[in-house]
């Protein structure tokens, strides 16, 4: 059975006003009280009235501006170097095109999506750049739906030749990294990763245990820890790694916030850094090469990545493009956390 098309007589009936009412609060007319407003966007998000025309109709009244979805975290996003350096990216692709750039303040955690309704049904934009991509991501999935113009840091999860996203190839990073180190002679490996749900975290654990299997290791559950991108839980578990009775020689780490963190408990509690344990992780950022013991980090180049992100996004507002991928290369630093 096909599935009813919603049309805005629907809406403006189970919301109890005029359809021109409902043209109204769709053309953002100043005219109508914000209770009314919010009424017909409820029904309107509801009843899933939001059809390529109104997405093409708000994008037209031309805002000037570009929406920045940061993710939320119970942390501050912007201690983890990734972000800030990602958002210089984008402030450089944006210095010539002439858009503004609108940042998303929320922060109350998976609040994304409403803060994208926000800007998209009140004209506040007119193109949206991701920050991060989860699996099944609710707000890939209405952008998508919309038709609206976005791009993505990161890679997507479904939706093949859809979504304009920059990336890195975070699968063979990982794998490179963890082969590294079993060629250093490391046999038990250890990694540290972020959020689960988050697919850069998907595809360095499959590399890892790519790499684990190719190199006659055997993958082992209860090595691989997931968290936060955030100093608190390299200190948690890097806290748990120095306990144990027969520890990892190696620990692969997803931030190098995170590493910073283990390290320093590694430090203070005399696990040698890279004899007991070697360590490597992900950016490249100052923490890296300026801890005690200098980290090996892969450089995955944030600010390029945002660059090329706002380059999408753009073409997707301007030229109607859709499904541009772009993968931008990555380089192993190797410093003493590794080397000794």
């Amino acid at each position: 059975m096909n599935k009813k098309v919603v049309t805005i007589n629907d809406v403006a009936q189970k919301a109890g006003v005029s359809p021109s009412t409902v043209s109204r609060v769709i053309s953002n007319n100043p005219k109508i009280s914000p209770p009314t407003r919010e009424k017909v966007l409820k029904y309107m998000d509801e009843m899933g009235y939001h059809p390529n025309a109104i997405a093409r109709s708000l994008a037209s009244k031309k805002a000037g501006a570009i929406g920045v979805i940061m993710p939320t975290t119970s942390q501050d996003i912007f201690l983890n170097p990734f972000f800030p350096e990602a958002l210089r990216g984008i402030v450089k692709g944006a210095s010539n095109t002439g858009y503004d750039l609108l940042l998303s303040t929320n922060s109350e955690i998976d609040e994304e999506l409403e803060v994208i309704k926000h800007f998209i049904l009140g004209s506040k934009v007119d193109g949206i750049i991701l920050m991060s991509s989860k699996v099944n991501d609710k707000c890939i999935q209405y952008l998508t739906s919309l038709d609206f113009p976005f791009s993505l840091i990161g890679s997507p999860d479904g939706f093949a030749g859809q979504i304009n996203h920059v990336d890195n190839d975070n699968y063979m990073a990982a794998y490179e990294v963890t082969t590294y180190l079993s060629m250093k002679g490391k046999k038990k490996i250890a990694m540290i990763v972020g959020d689960e749900k988050l697919i850069v975290t998907k595809k360095r654990v499959e590399g890892y245990k790519r790499a684990l299997l190719e190199s006659n290791i055997e993958f082992d559950e209860s090595l691989l820890y997931t968290g936060s991108f955030d100093e608190q839980t390299g200190y948690e578990y890097g806290s748990i790694i120095a306990e144990m009775e027969e520890k990892p020689d190696a620990v692969i780490v997803a931030d190098d916030l995170v590493a910073y963190g283990a390290v320093k408990v590694f430090e203070s509690l005399d696990v040698n850094i890279p004899e007991d344990i070697a360590v490597a992780s992900f950016n490249n950022s100052i923490l890296s090469r300026y801890a005690n013991t200098p980290i090996t980090s892969v450089d995955i180049n944030a600010a390029k990545l945002g660059e090329e992100s706002m380059k999408l996004v753009v073409q997707a507002m301007e030229k109607e493009v859709r499904g541009k991928k772009i993968i931008t290369p990555y380089t192993i630093h190797k410093r003493q956390s590794t080397e000794g």
